[in-house]
């Protein structure tokens, strides 16, 4: 009952605080959306925004490792996907990037308005022509300097084991002849269990950037050896990472 209950008023808070934060979120755009192109600015305030329900949830405390291995380049972003708090911890890195989300989540009023003014970019899973306008959008992000995050299983797993990656991320880092940079993300499982939104208790939360994946390294690989490479290399981290966790007597 008691967990329940936390949820409801951390839930409540989200939804009443999301409102105010919109608001200041579209005055930042209206100042700044003629002079910065890419939105840089109305990014960080959105990992500011999202960090802020991390910070104020004291039973989630998220470590953030190897930020050095970012550069200043442009990058497809990849990482594993086990809970809806995966897209606030990727927030908290604070670095420029563009999502690829499914498109009801631009529907979630003040969040999702929120991402259409970042311009990230929407899909509707198995929609041929919502993929078709995916990756066009991407191509013009990258394009114009901007990074893409994606989750490439597609949807969030049940478990620790990785899904299996779909290749969309792939084809775009080889068309576009850019890094891959990977993102293991470990114990968002058991702090927001998928099809849950109750809380459950204390939990540490690990997200590693990991070192880049240069062009060179795939550019003779087939689409499938390469995603499987990418996968092999962030499920080895994310159960690291476990591992880890567990020695230290959270799991």
């Amino acid at each position: 009952m008691l967990n329940r209950i936390i949820s409801y008023i951390y839930l409540s808070f989200i939804a009443i605080s999301s409102a105010f934060l919109f608001l200041i979120a579209l005055l930042i755009w209206i100042i700044s959306v003629f002079f910065d192109k890419r939105l840089f600015i109305l990014h960080f305030y959105s990992c500011f925004w999202a960090s802020l329900y991390i910070w104020l949830m004291p039973a989630w405390s998220v470590t953030i490792r190897g930020k050095n291995n970012i550069k200043k380049k442009t990058y497809v972003v990849v990482s594993n996907h086990q809970s809806l708090l995966d897209i606030l911890v990727a927030f908290r890195i604070f670095f420029h990037f563009k999502w690829v989300s499914k498109e009801e989540i631009f529907k979630i009023p003040f969040i999702g308005w929120n991402m259409r003014l970042n311009r990230y970019i929407s899909l509707v899973r198995g929609d041929r022509n919502s993929i078709i306008k995916m990756f066009d959008d991407c191509n013009k992000a990258i394009k114009k300097g901007s990074s893409v995050y994606i989750f490439p299983e597609g949807t969030r797993s049940r478990t620790r084991e990785l899904k299996q990656f779909k290749n969309g991320a792939f084809h775009l880092a080889q068309e576009n002849k850019i890094p891959i940079l990977p993102v293991a993300i470990s114990g968002t499982r058991e702090a927001l269990p998928k099809y849950s939104l109750n809380f459950h208790g204390k939990h540490p939360i690990i997200a590693e950037v990991l070192p880049e994946i240069p062009y060179e390294n795939f550019a003779d690989l087939s689409i499938e050896d390469f995603a499987n490479m990418v996968r092999n290399i962030i499920s080895k981290n994310v159960n690291k990472n476990y591992q880890e966790l567990e020695n230290n007597g959270h799991f």
